[in-house]
C-alpha cells in the first residue's frame, strides 16, 4: 500500500521528498504528494517526516 499525506499535518519541511529513495514524492501548494505508481512502500518517509504527516495505508 502506498503512504499517504495529511495535508493539514504536513508542514512542508520537505524531509520526505529528500530521504524518498523512488522519487515518489513531489512538493505541491507547500505540501507533499505522493506518487502511488511510484511508491514503492518502504516506509522511509514515514519514519522521517518530523511532523507525522505520513502513513502507510
Amino acid at each position: 500500500m502506498p503512504a499517504k499525506v495529511d495535508a493539514e499535518q504536513c508542514t512542508g519541511c520537505e524531509s520526505c521528498v529528500e530521504d524518498c529513495p523512488s522519487d515518489a514524492i513531489k512538493m505541491s501548494d507547500g505540501k507533499a504528494v505522493i506518487d502511488v505508481d511510484s511508491c514503492i512502500d518502504c516506509g522511509v518517509c514515514v519514519d522521517t517526516c518530523p511532523a507525522e504527516a505520513i502513513s502507510m495505508e
